[in-house]
């Protein structure tokens, strides 16, 4: 679920950065992570989104590097601040832009990085594979979140995307135009199952995802399950 592991990323330049995402609680990870900061003022760790892959250690963090939890949900914060659509953090002249992007989860963002015409992305665009749904997101919120992050990236010329799992993407609009068109796809899919007479999602995943390793099959049942609620309230 996690490909390599979660992506921690230090944004900043020579005096100031933020840490992008800590990940889990695990003691070695980030003491690695306060290394890599190397003195350097932290103004806050911010969170892509809540799920403890990208968010259980950041209190953990936060108190060893005594910086602030930012965050859109207000039960992940420590500090007065949170996050929202909009919001722009500094860590000293490097500027990063917040973009409101749900659909994996609930509170899922994205970051801009114009200085770097950069993307990091959270689990809204992953490095291999495609997003699993989970069950505080929804496929509405998602497709309308990749459509916004398509227009951003041609718009602001985007570069890079940085993902929280798997590797660096180049070519922001190509990797979009990719994401789009396999939901679209994966859609069209799972209404033909239904006419071929899938009744739930485990049998839709057992026609769609055929030649999908089955120790996936559980998370592809999570993404069936939150495109049958999208096509029923179409």
């Amino acid at each position: 679920m996690t490909l390599d592991g979660t992506n921690t990323w230090i944004v900043g330049g020579a005096d100031a950065v933020l840490v992008v995402d800590p990940g889990p609680d695990d003691e070695a990870h980030l003491r690695r992570v306060a290394e890599r900061v190397d003195g350097r003022r932290v103004t806050a760790v911010l969170l892509t989104h809540g799920h403890p892959d990208h968010s259980e250690g950041a209190a953990t963090l936060a108190r060893m590097l005594g910086a602030p939890v930012r965050a859109l949900d207000p039960r992940l914060r420590l500090g007065e601040e949170g996050l929202a659509d909009g919001d722009v953090v500094t860590a000293g002249d490097v500027e990063v832009r917040v973009v409101g992007t749900p659909g994996h989860s609930f509170d899922s963002l994205c970051f801009w990085l114009p200085g770097d015409r950069a993307i990091l992305t959270g689990d809204t665009i992953l490095g291999r594979g495609t997003t699993v749904i989970a069950p505080d997101g929804d496929l509405g919120d998602y497709l309308r979140s990749l459509d916004r992050l398509r227009q951003g990236a041609e718009m602001l010329e985007a570069m890079v995307l940085l993902p929280g799992h798997g590797p660096v993407l180049p070519d922001p609009s190509g990797v979009l135009d990719a994401y789009i068109a396999h939901r679209r796809e994966r859609l069209d899919q799972i209404r033909e199952a239904i006419r071929r007479g899938a009744r739930d999602a485990r049998e839709i995943v057992e026609m769609v995802y055929a030649d999908v390793d089955r120790s996936l099959w559980p998370a592809a049942e999570m993404s069936v399950a939150a495109q049958l609620d999208y096509l029923k309230a179409l």
